[in-house]
């Protein structure tokens, strides 16, 4: 067999090549999403109001490391002294199975942190 070979069936190389971008840039975005699910950002040792982000966000997770005598809150906000838009009450107890409390939860505008009084709290957010 001297000559060229043709071909008689299937896709071109232009197009295998294509289905194979295609294929990238699908586990791309499942990447992201599953991601931004569960947490880009991790903010931990948080024992007074902080500002975890000043842009729409999610709460992916919260871990209390110290509990405190009082609940703290999680507001969807850019500044501690906006309580307007309460997200979420982190409990002031470490959860039963020791693991992070998921909160899996959007923002609007931002991710405010108010632990309980005493309270040590970690969170995981994007």
């Amino acid at each position: 067999m001297t000559g060229s070979q043709s071909q008689s069936a299937g896709g071109s190389v232009s197009d295998i090549l294509t289905t194979l971008k295609n294929l990238v840039v699908a586990l791309n975005a499942a990447t992201q999403a599953f991601l931004n699910v569960n947490g880009v950002s991790t903010t931990e040792g948080i024992t007074a109001p902080t500002v975890v982000k000043t842009a729409p966000g999610r709460v992916a997770s919260v871990s209390i490391i110290v509990p405190g005598s009082a609940t703290g809150m999680i507001y969807d906000a850019v500044t501690t002294g906006v309580t307007t838009a309460p997200l979420w009450i982190i409990p002031n107890a470490v959860a039963s199975n020791g693991e992070p409390y998921v909160v899996n939860m959007a923002t609007d505008s931002g991710i405010v942190i108010v632990p309980g009084t005493g309270m040590t709290v970690t969170v995981c957010w994007s």
